[in-house]
């Protein structure tokens, strides 16, 4: 029985594989036919092709593993790439102020106001380049730079610190190569550039306004930007400004501002008195305009840590974020009680205010603090508006309400609410300013920053004047008459933002044309 079992066994498996070994043959021949089905050329190749997928295999086997990148390589990454999106956010904020003074600029004057703003980085581009960075972070003296102009001298970044060799010394204490560096700084240049266009608007020659941006920029904002970051007088007597109000903002608004008094204002804006309203033609993009620089500020403000900390970014986008928001809400409501109602171009300043105002300050105050600074930054723009409108001084879209004033509220703001060094954990023990009044450190720090804002304020005041004086007594800074009635649209670009639509008129809505066809 026991053997009759195992032969039915061993059939089993004989068959089982006997029908293996078949289809085993089958697939070989199978193979042998599809060979033989290939050309000689290709034939030839397999055996190749079988070397190839050989000898792969054993470099992969022999090959030692490469050695990873280090933790302080990764950290360069890591800053660089921070910096770099950072820089990438600024830029974009170009494309909020085109939207936000061309919106609050009248129809007839759109192509004008884009163009400068367009072309003004373009400008700031090279002028900071070529000498600007230079006189702002080069080695000098405590009055201005005097090397690293084109980028050009000794430079081991991203070495930091005592390792530092090179010629950029104020700028050695970020681990970020050159270029990023130069970069960054760049976009915030090119910002103080265009907050003049703002100001001038609607009645500027184009020509004046481009010599006049590569004058800021070249010379006049690197060399008071060196007295405050590029380790000049200012920081050596404890000047802190973070991210700009007064090396930014402050700068721009007074050369704004001696900009709109030397041009005088537009026709027609005082008549007996009384302040004419000449609203913007497109509130839409006014709007789209403030959204676009509230985001940006994440990179202005947050990207001068020019580091990945991450709690020192987090800390100051909230601090930012805050300051924005109250000044938004502050002017919605000071703008309804003063001036009857919640004006939307009041409610755009704001916002703007209170990101401009916390900028000095947002890496040194904590949350509530920087909600203070835009609350009151918030109702300052308002009053600021109707004040130099008072004075005669014409700015279409509040820049030197915006920028100036809210510039130095902002940097005055850290020697009121500083928490002073050693609180926060992104700079160091010895540094930051010191002790605000409001935070048990009476007014030292206070009298610094006074003094930070009326230098800065009286040098870029005076070099600016001497600039704008120049060009009127040379090219004359202001288009004709007719030019400004028509619109700078036709009589300096020869175009139109908006051909084929209906264009401005009088009160009916209707152009002067088409009023005086429906007469007849």
């Amino acid at each position: 029985m026991y053997k009759q079992k195992s032969k039915t066994k061993n059939r089993r498996l004989f068959a089982r594989n006997y029908a293996v070994n078949s289809q085993s043959n089958s697939k070989v021949k199978l193979f042998n036919q599809a060979i033989k089905r290939l050309s000689p050329s290709w034939q030839a190749c397999l055996p190749i092709a079988c070397l190839i997928v050989l000898g792969w295999g054993y470099a992969a086997v022999a090959q030692a593993p490469a050695a990873g990148p280090t933790t302080a390589e990764l950290k360069v990454a890591l800053d660089t790439l921070w910096v770099a999106i950072a820089a990438f956010l600024v830029f974009f904020m170009n494309a909020g102020f085109c939207m936000l003074e061309t919106g609050f600029c009248r129809q007839k004057n759109a192509v004008n106001v884009l163009s400068k703003n367009l072309i003004v980085f373009a400008l700031s581009s090279v002028a900071f380049w070529v000498i600007g960075f230079g006189l702002m972070f080069g080695d000098g003296n405590d009055f201005i730079g005097l090397n690293g102009f084109f980028l050009g001298g000794a430079d081991n970044s991203p070495a930091t610190g005592e390792a530092y060799k090179g010629v950029f010394s104020a700028i050695s204490w970020t681990g970020v190569p050159l270029s990023a560096k130069f970069l960054f700084q760049l976009v915030f240049a090119g910002t103080a550039a265009t907050i003049v266009s703002g100001a001038v608007a609607e009645r500027i020659k184009f020509v004046d306004f481009l010599i006049f941006s590569l004058l800021l920029v070249g010379i006049l904002y690197p060399i008071t930007g060196h007295w405050i970051w590029g380790t000049g007088w200012l920081a050596d007597r404890g000047f802190w400004d973070f991210a700009g109000s007064t090396v930014v903002h402050s700068v721009g608004g007074w050369a704004a501002l001696m900009g709109a008094a030397f041009l005088g204002p537009r026709l027609g804006r005082y008549q007996d008195r009384q302040v004419v309203a000449m609203p913007g033609h497109n509130m839409s993009i006014a709007t789209l305009g403030c959204l676009i620089l509230w985001l940006g500020w994440f990179g202005f403000n947050p990207g001068s840590v020019m580091a990945a900390d991450p709690s020192a970014i987090s800390h100051i986008a909230v601090t930012t974020n805050m300051a924005g928001a109250a000044g938004g809400i502050a002017a919605t409501i000071t703008a309804w009680f003063y001036l009857g109602k919640p004006d939307l171009s009041m409610i755009i300043n704001g916002i703007l205010a209170g990101l401009v105002g916390v900028t000095a300050s947002c890496a040194y105050v904590s949350i509530s603090a920087s909600l203070l600074i835009g609350l009151i930054a918030g109702i300052l723009v308002v009053f600021s508006v109707t004040f130099f409108d008072k004075l005669g001084i014409d700015d279409p879209v509040g820049a030197t309400s915006v920028h100036l004033v809210c510039g130095t509220w902002g940097t005055l703001a850290v020697g009121l609410w500083s928490v002073g060094p050693g609180v926060y954990s992104w700079y160091g023990d010895t540094l930051g300013p010191a002790k605000g009044l409001f935070a048990g450190g009476g007014f030292g720090q206070f009298g610094v920053q006074l003094l930070g804002v009326v230098s800065v304020g009286g040098f870029t005041v005076l070099l600016s004047s001497i600039f704008w004086l120049a060009l009127k007594a040379t090219l004359g800074i202001r288009v004709s008459k007719e030019e400004e009635l028509e619109g700078l649209d036709i009589g300096e670009h020869g175009m139109e933002a908006y051909s084929g639509f209906l264009k401005e008129g009088d009160a009916t809505g209707f152009s002067e044309e088409e009023s005086s066809i429906g007469r007849l």
